[in-house]
This record gives C-alpha cells, structure tokens and sequence, in this order.
C-alpha cells in the first residue's frame, strides 16, 4: 500500500524547474518508489554495484543515446561515470525534468553534482515515514510545524487537532519508520532489520569505505545506537571501543553518507556562558536504533533506560522532516550550558529562535521548562518565541507564560 509522501509536491515543482532531480536517501526508504507514484509512465532503469547491464561504464554516452529522458535512473553512485555524461546531455536541452536520479550514498555524488551540474539539478533528501505520512496525511501542506514558525502567537491560542493514528508511541518507536517494515507482524519486525542491517553492512559499507572487519563495525553500530540524542566525542567513543579517533570519525562518516546518522549542530552565540560546543547525534531511524539495542519488543522498551533518548531522537526526526518540506527551511541547533541546562531543540528562523523540549512523560511540571527559561534568560537580546515541550500525553496546556505543551500525535491548528 503506498502511503502519500510530504516530498510529492516538491518533487513536481523541482521537475517544472530543474533539468535534473535527486533524490537521496538511505536505502529501501521509499525513494523509487516515490518516483514511480509521480511519474507512472517513465522507463525505470535499476544500477547494480557489480554488473553492468548497459555497459553505462564503459560507454555512457551511448546508454543516455539509447535511453533518453525523461527516465527515471536508480542508485547512480554505483555508476559515477554517468554524471558527466549527463551533465553533457542536458546542456543541449533547456528541457526541464529530463532525469529522476536517485542514490543511497550522498559524499562523492554531492561533490561530483555540486561540480558539474551547478543550476540544473535539485536535490531533495528522502527520510524514513513521518508520522504525517503513517498517518495517511502526507499531501498536508500547512502541518503544526510550520503554523508555529508562520505565528507562534496564534498557534499558542488555536484549536488544536491530533492525528488520527491507531498505534501507540512505544510501537511508533521500536517499529520507525522503514517503509518495509511497515506491514510485518510484530514477531517479525526484528528480522527485517537483521535483513536490512546485514545488506547495509555487506554492500554499502564496503561500497563507501574499504571496512574489511565488518565484525568490528557492528559492535561501533552497537554502541553508537546506545549514543543516539547525545553529544558525541570521538576519542571517549575510540577509547570505548578500543580505536583511534581518527577511526571513529571514519565510521560515523560512513554512516551518514549512508543517511543512517546525522548530527545537530550546538548553539553558542555571543554569550560568556561556558557552552558546550559539542554535536549531538541521531539514528535517522528508531527503529534500527532499537534493533540495535538489543530491544526485543514493545514491553521491553516501556522500561528501557534508553527510552528518553530514543522518543528524542524520534522526535528530531519528525521536526527535521518536517522542516525539510519548507522553504526556506529553519536552522537546527541543541544549546546546553556545561551546568547541564539545555534544549534539545533550538529552530532559528527570519532572525527568531523558537526553543523544543522533549519530555517522554505525561505528567509535566513547570521545572521541566527550565531549559528553555535558562536559553531566554542567557541571551535577552534575541528575538525567541513562546517554546514548545514535546511530550507523551495527549492535551494542549500551558507550563507557564513562555512554554506549551503539545502531544507527539498533534496534526494543526483549526482556525
């Protein structure tokens, strides 16, 4: 069944105005099949890693002579040859939307596209399902997000509606968002990932960098989903792990080229305040965080130490993919004081900083908004906006006269 992507629109509008559209993303997320949905009537052309069907590497200008666009082309870092070529092909056209490329690895193809097709191609990055999109409204345009960017005032005092979707946060998180995984039994979900993590290490990995203990790369996955939502230091991580820095810095490369990590830069402006100015770090899906743990099932995450952190990381996803669908799309920053006060989410906008924190419970207090107090009181000269605290319950209320609480299902405002 094909659930609506937020993507669908932009997608038209980059092939209304672009010669060529990317779309990249990690694999088996939804990236071929999204194009198939928009354009049904393309030739669909799949690159393998190892053979060469068309001799598109030996030869590419006579396989873009042979298959002329617009076509839709698969997973083009396993033929980067084929980038000049096209580079070549639609610099004798102005004809827009002449070819779909889409692409798992996103280091060396964005440098090569950055140097050859500077102008005539538009990327979009494709991530796991949105819970807009599980929900079945994946074509909203206006989602809660950007009501709060547009006017947190009238966000703040509107009517709020949640989405209509039957699953529990702790199933949300454990399953994620894989398109794959989506119609699997419960029993079954832990297999998929297995399937998916042993593909990903076997072909990506090996594809991207020359890993050869792939044993010793698993137990870096291991730990490094234990990080996820924390701020990440390569030599405390090397040291855990019995490797240098430098090496772990090699890893997490790897995984994010791979779209299964990505960081969020800190916050420090102009203050005096000591800051950290460490990134923290996301598994762009829970889901594979949670195989990764070691969680069996959905009881077992109920009472899992790392439960906090894994509705964090869940929640910057949604707010990260959501904000991908804007444009212009918000800075994304975390702020934390070595004191230890912090906020999870900081969005800079139009010159206004608008603070998220993320709380997984259900009961909250005034003193779970004392990060976002600290953040307003340590820089009065910003303009910052009523912030939000993101939480697992299921009501709209106020914590004080500068921070709301919204539920993790909520949709819009209803004017």
């Amino acid at each position: 069944m094909y659930l609506t992507r937020q993507f669908e629109e932009k997608v038209r509008i980059y092939a209304k105005h672009f010669k060529v559209v990317l779309i990249l993303g990690a694999r088996q997320v939804g990236k071929s099949t999204l194009l198939d949905h928009i354009f049904p009537d393309l030739k669909h052309i799949v690159f393998d890693p190892v053979a060469d069907r068309f001799q598109v590497r030996s030869d590419p200008d006579l396989f873009l002579q042979n298959f002329p666009g617009p076509i839709i082309l698969d997973e083009v870092q396993y033929v980067p040859e084929l980038l000049p070529a096209i580079k070549r092909m639609v610099d004798q056209s102005d004809a827009k939307g002449q070819y779909f490329l889409t692409g798992s690895h996103n280091l060396m193809m964005l440098k090569q596209i950055a140097e050859s097709m500077a102008g005539r191609v538009g990327i979009i990055e494709l991530a796991p399902l949105s819970l807009y999109e599980l929900a079945g409204n994946g074509n909203v345009a206006n989602n809660w997000l950007s009501q709060y960017l547009q006017d947190p005032e009238k966000f703040i005092h509107c009517n709020h509606t949640q989405l209509n979707y039957s699953k529990g946060l702790y199933e949300t998180i454990w399953r994620g968002g894989m398109p794959g995984v989506l119609d699997f039994p419960l029993n079954l979900v832990g297999d998929y990932f297995k399937s998916y993590l042993q593909t990903y290490l076997e072909r990506d990995v090996r594809l991207v960098e020359q890993v050869e203990d792939l044993t010793a790369f698993s137990r870096f996955l291991g730990i490094l989903s234990m990080l996820t939502a924390q701020e990440i230091n390569h030599a405390q991580l090397g040291r855990e792990l019995g490797i240098p820095a430098k090496i772990v810095s090699r890893h997490l490369a790897i995984m994010q080229t791979c779209y299964q990590w990505h960081e969020v830069l800190p916050y420090y402006g102009n203050t005096l305040k000591r800051l950290s100015k460490k990134r923290k770090g996301y598994f762009f899906d829970t889901g594979i965080a949670c195989y990764l743990q070691y969680i069996p099932n959905i009881e077992s995450l109920a009472s899992h130490p790392n439960l906090g952190a894994l509705f964090e990381t869940w929640v910057i996803n949604q707010v990260k993919i959501l904000s991908s669908v804007l444009s212009p799309s918000p800075q994304i920053y975390h702020w934390r004081t070595n004191a230890g006060a912090e906020v999870d989410i900081l969005l800079e906008m139009n010159n206004t900083f608008y603070p998220i924190e993320v709380k997984c419970k259900v009961n909250l207090t005034k003193h779970d908004a004392r990060g976002i107090m600290a953040f307003r009181d340590s820089y009065p000269e910003l303009k910052i906006a009523r912030g939000l605290i993101i939480y697992a319950g299921e009501i709209v209320y106020p914590i004080n006269q500068n921070v709301i609480a919204i539920p993790w299902k909520i949709f819009k405002c209803e004017s």
